[in-house]
């Protein structure tokens, strides 16, 4: 059955190296689950909790729900959830314009409105063509070092808290 649906010997792959594969990317995405309602709600699991566990919900709905669509609409092996840059952005913006006195509605609409500036501004460079000459300018050991040194930093990160290291 899912040698039917996901074309396994056709993409030269087995059901269980997906299954490892799927695993293992759940395991080095799991930090996501916790780490976006922290990030969201200013670490309130203790002083928010309705908030926090709405984020969190929201986040494994989401990455169920996005995860599922690659899988069987697109047939990619491709794990989806939400991007923590962007996640990070909402939550200094919302934190640096509180500070100005804004309400936290009101400061959350400021970052919708800077996201979606931000959108339009990335589709016209996708549409003219700018972006990938962006990216071509960039050297191919820094394009090629990039992934290797957020995962050496989410490392740090890691074993400096957890670790003392």
């Amino acid at each position: 059955m899912l040698e039917k649906i996901f074309k396994l010997k056709e993409n030269n792959t087995t059901a269980r190296t997906e299954i490892i594969a799927g695993l293992t990317t759940f395991m080095t995405m799991a930090y996501i689950i916790a780490l976006n309602p922290n990030l969201l709600t200013g670490f309130g699991k203790d002083t928010m909790p309705e908030l926090w566990n709405g984020v969190f919900l929201a986040t494994c709905i989401a990455s169920a729900i996005g995860t599922i669509v690659m899988a069987f609409l697109a047939n990619k092996p491709f794990a989806m959830a939400p991007g923590m840059g962007l996640n990070s952005f909402f939550a200094v913006v919302t934190n640096i314009v509180a500070l100005t006195g804004m309400t936290y509605v009101a400061s959350f609409q400021a970052a919708l409105c800077i996201v979606l500036v931000e959108g339009i501004v990335f589709l016209i460079l996708s549409v003219l063509n700018i972006r990938e000459k962006i990216v071509d300018a960039i050297p191919l050991g820094v394009r090629l070092g990039i992934a290797p040194a957020i995962g050496l930093m989410l490392l740090n990160i890691g074993v400096g808290s957890n670790a003392g290291i």
